[in-house]
């Protein structure tokens, strides 16, 4: 049995996984969806990006859970990457969910620095938080009306100092056990880093023809994904 803990990205909560969910029990593992603080009914919580860092630590320490599947989507591959390097031998596999990946020293914002000047005069015009998309940015991604309105009504502001504080690893990435997500049609594929650490031996990448948010879009395809990189069939 595995103990998938579950993180989703920006503006969402641990209801982002509620079709996920079911799927890893009813093929016999555990899941544990993470609302990350500052978000959803965590909103109000102070939170950095150290604090998401420590919140997925504790989670995990705190249920003493071994045998542990690391998934972080989007926005939460940076705090999952940092979390993965420190729970130790209790950490199976991480999962990259098309997800941003950690460096040391550098932020979510530094990743893209076409859009860092933007999402930083967004956090200044919202007192510090990242604002929930519109529901016409959620258009092209394989959802349906009902869902896209779900998320756009769900989802809460996003902390800022989360997206421009720098991540801290004490090792590279690469020697860590990680299976890359790619969600197409959504991007034509992983980073240049992230496919330079494909080359390794402990990282591997898995496809899904979906757009950005599969927990939504192909929650049971997902499920299995995650399954696989478990190394553990249903």
């Amino acid at each position: 049995m595995t103990n998938f803990v579950l993180v989703a990205g920006a503006w969402l909560g641990s209801w982002a996984w509620d079709e996920v969910v079911p799927e890893l029990r009813a093929a016999g593992h555990d899941a544990y969806p993470l609302t990350l603080s500052g978000l959803a009914d965590k909103r109000g919580v102070p939170a950095g990006q150290q604090t998401h860092v420590q919140d997925i630590v504790d989670e995990i320490e705190r249920r003493d859970l071994r045998d542990v599947v690391l998934a972080g989507h989007s926005y939460a591959g940076i705090p999952a990457g940092q979390a993965a390097e420190r729970i130790g031998d209790r950490l199976t596999r991480l999962v990259f969910v098309d997800s941003n990946v950690p460096a040391d020293g550098e932020s979510f914002v530094s990743a893209w620095p076409e859009g860092r000047a933007r999402v930083e005069a967004s956090l200044a015009a919202h007192a510090g938080f990242w604002p929930p998309l519109p529901a016409a940015d959620y258009t092209g991604h394989n959802l349906g009306d009902a869902q896209i309105a779900r998320i756009a009504a769900a989802s809460t502001p996003h902390p800022g100092a989360t997206l421009t504080e720098p991540a801290v690893l004490s090792g590279a990435l690469d020697g860590l056990p990680v299976t890359y997500l790619a969600c197409l049609p959504d991007s034509a594929g992983p980073s240049d880093e992230v496919t330079a650490m494909l080359t390794g031996e402990h990282w591997r990448l898995t496809t899904l023809a979906t757009g950005h948010w599969p927990m939504f879009s192909r929650p049971r395809e997902l499920a299995q994904v995650l399954i696989d990189a478990a190394g553990k069939g249903s």
